[in-house]
């Protein structure tokens, strides 16, 4: 613990880890939330799907990365106790508990979704429910687009169990030759290449869409993979394999040391082995043995395996059953300035708040340096992006103008690691300086900079975002766009660069807080402020919203405001190891997570100052960084203060109230760890539907002061200051 963080924190029962709800747990409860939105019948059939594959998707990486290393350290011995108390045994039994809990809801959720589905016209059938022409067609179809790719193993003394890859999805055998009726085991791998879910033809007459699984289609034509034999067993299975990769501190070529790791991964060791409930108990006990499973890390589903897959029925063309289309908007001053960011951003400081308004001039900012004669040098981080990334093209064609390109690519962005070093190569023959970071850190940090030379100077401009630069995700995820000019910003960018390009630590920085170096302090120091302002009798407010809040610093001085008066209310979309309105501790704590529409990612903090907020004297900011250890201790994040006046205004008055008034599609938070509903009334505030229905960001007042009457008249995300 920081010094500064002990001068603050006086909470009661500190020493109580009672204090600290589960990270793993929350998480889980998070992954329920979105669950139920599949439940949510105020949502069209096939988004509520998609939350399905989401739920089961998230699961999968679940397992994959958190549980994987739970269950390193219990192999390992270890028996350090977590912020809660809990030890990795003991951790491992409640979330295999819960886990399986939350697989069974999506069992049941999907049984309730075919459902209704079929009262759509949109019907997933079984080898029993075919037509003779259905059947005829699958015939034809299995003999030309499936027979020849599937690849049967005998198992025996000559032919070993083969390697199944992480997420691999198979069927397992006994069968007998008809020729002696001697008994053998088969399988039978899925490729992965295979769409899950196969479209039948229409009969003209109905006007349903009908479709069979891919495994249903196989177990139809067993046969032809196998004549002459009899099946007498048959099931399926699916595996989830370790998927976490240790890199050596010492490597001297990241880039190969990645490319290593990657391949290691794909053999990393079976942490859950999925199958179907009535498998034989042969069957399973040889699955055991060959795959090197224990008997808890067996799940039996009495449906379908990998759900996860079903998110492919999104992909069916009823937009009558998705979410009504909705076009982002282009900012309205670069569109008026014939898309000239630099000019724009000249004028003053802007922000674009994404999905609301097109990504597209994040990709524009970056293209017009590229094409600009008189710019000079581009810096740009990387996190994650695109396979078509038009970021990176941009990049690349600046590199290729003789421009000054420093891509700082990072290379441990989990499952985006070979996108990562494919742009790498792809940026390095093109001329650009391709630096990795930090082997023991990741670059978390989102900024772009621009030095153009002006007359006989140069002048940087910035870009600082809360999101990657993604033009995917940048539609469905909900982030801030920061640009500005203003001196003090662009040097700190500078210095933050150099940090990671040449592990020069930043000195004497004017406005930027980053980490590992100086944001916990800066944060803590805030918390702190106000606090003196309770003491004082001053109003004293915290509004936060983040993704995450797991950092027993932050938390324990969030405690330490409660108990002096602060009025705190968070927005956390997902973990929550803060107990809020527990009597003593956090009675002043409100906390609420938003699920919906779009992923809530932006991290945005306001802290009264002294003052009734929404307020100008407030201090506003906003981060790449969440409130967890691996954030503020070992990763590049940047806090960047808002003082532009307009913006100040927006973030506060525009963002964060809308978020804070949210009931449609808000959860609170009990001190148990538990969340509610806040209300199944779809006619209540949503802010989701709030900024989708203003998409220009002008009028919006009148929309918050139906709902929230003592608020003021808010001002447009693009008005003038």
């Amino acid at each position: 613990m920081t010094k500064v963080a002990e001068s603050i924190i006086d909470t009661p029962d500190k020493s109580s880890r009672d204090r600290f709800l589960n990270r793993e747990l929350s998480w889980l409860a998070f992954n329920a939330r979105v669950l139920e939105e599949a439940a949510n019948s105020e949502h069209p059939v096939l988004e509520r799907l998609n939350f399905l594959s989401i739920s089961a998707s998230n699961l999968d990486e679940f397992y994959m990365v958190r549980l994987a290393g739970l269950k390193g350290h219990v192999d390992a011995g270890v028996t350090s106790k977590s912020e809660d108390g809990l030890t990795p045994v003991r951790q491992m039994e409640a979330i295999r508990q819960r886990a399986m809990e939350i697989m069974s809801d999506q069992q049941s959720c999907w049984r309730m979704l075919k459902k209704d589905l079929a009262s759509t016209s949109i019907k997933i059938v079984n080898a029993d429910d075919l037509t003779n022409d259905e059947q005829i067609w699958l015939d034809d179809y299995f003999s030309e687009q499936v027979f020849p790719i599937l690849t049967p193993l005998a198992i025996d003394p000559a032919h070993p169990f083969p390697f199944i890859l992480n997420l691999g999805f198979s069927m397992v055998l006994q069968i007998r030759r008809l020729t002696d009726g001697q008994s053998l085991r088969a399988m039978i791998p899925l490729p992965q290449m295979l769409e899950r879910f196969v479209a039948l033809p229409s009969s003209g007459t109905e006007d349903y869409t009908r479709l069979i699984t891919q495994e249903n289609i196989i177990s139809l034509f067993l046969d032809k993979i196998f004549p002459d034999f009899e099946v007498e067993q048959a099931a399926w299975f699916r595996i989830i394999r370790d998927s976490e990769m240790e890199i050596d501190e010492e490597a001297e070529d990241l880039m190969r040391t990645f490319q290593s790791a990657l391949k290691q991964r794909i053999h990393g060791s079976v942490i859950r082995l999925s199958v179907n409930h009535d498998i034989s108990e042969s069957l399973c006990q040889m699955l055991v043995a060959e795959i090197g499973v224990a008997p808890k890390d067996i799940v039996r589903h009495d449906g379908l395996l990998g759900l996860s897959d079903t998110g492919e029925l999104y992909e069916i063309d009823r937009p009558d059953l998705k979410f009504t289309p909705f076009n982002a908007r282009f900012p309205e001053r670069v569109r008026e300035l014939g898309g000239d960011c630099f000019e724009a951003i000249r004028k003053k400081d802007f922000v674009v708040h994404h999905p609301y308004e097109s990504f597209d001039v994040v990709v524009q900012f970056i293209r017009q340096a590229a094409r600009d004669p008189n710019v000079v040098a581009v810096k740009q981080t990387l996190y994650r992006t695109s396979n078509d990334s038009p970021t990176v093209a941009a990049l690349i064609e600046a590199a290729e103008a003789g421009k000054s390109v420093t891509a700082m690519v990072e290379l441990k962005a989990r499952f985006d690691e070979e996108a990562n070093i494919k742009w790498a190569r792809d940026l390095e023959r093109a001329g650009a300086n391709v630096v990795f970071g930090f082997i023991d850190k990741k670059t978390h940090a989102k900024i772009s900079m621009v030095v153009r030379r002006e007359g006989t100077k140069l002048r940087s401009y910035a870009h600082f975002g809360t999101g990657n630069y993604h033009p995917v995700t940048a539609k469905i995820y909900t982030d801030i766009s920061y640009f500005t000019c203003d001196p003090a910003l662009c040097r700190d960018a500078a210095q933050v660069f150099n940090f990671m390009t040449g592990y020069t630590e930043p000195k004497n920085l004017e406005k930027l807080a980053i980490s590992p170096l100086t944001l916990r302090d800066r944060l803590i120091a805030l918390i702190g402020d106000e606090v003196e302002h309770a003491k004082a009798g001053r109003p004293a407010t915290i509004w936060v919203k983040l993704n995450s809040l797991v950092d027993p610093d932050i938390i324990d001085a969030l405690y330490a405001a409660s108990c002096a008066d602060v009025q705190i209310e968070m927005v956390v979309r997902g973990i929550c190891c803060l107990r809020p309105g527990v009597p003593g501790l956090s009675e002043n704590i409100k906390v609420k997570s938003i699920i919906g529409r779009f992923l809530e990612h932006s991290r945005v903090m306001v802290f009264g100052n002294g003052s009734e907020i929404p307020s100008p004297q407030a201090k506003v900011f906003f981060s790449s960084a969440d409130w967890m250890p691996r954030n503020l201790n070992w990763r590049v994040e940047v806090m960047v203060p808002v003082e532009n006046q307009t913006v100040h205004q927006q973030l506060m008055e525009q963002v964060m109230v809308a978020n804070l008034m949210d009931v449609a599609q808000s959860w609170q938070m009990n001190s148990d760890g538990s969340y509610s509903r806040l209300t199944d009334d779809d006619d209540c505030f949503s802010a989701h539907t709030y900024f989708m229905t203003n998409p220009s960001l002008s009028g919006r007042g009148s929309a918050l002061e139906t709902h929230r009457p003592e608020m003021p008249k808010l001002v447009s995300l693009q008005s003038e200051v």
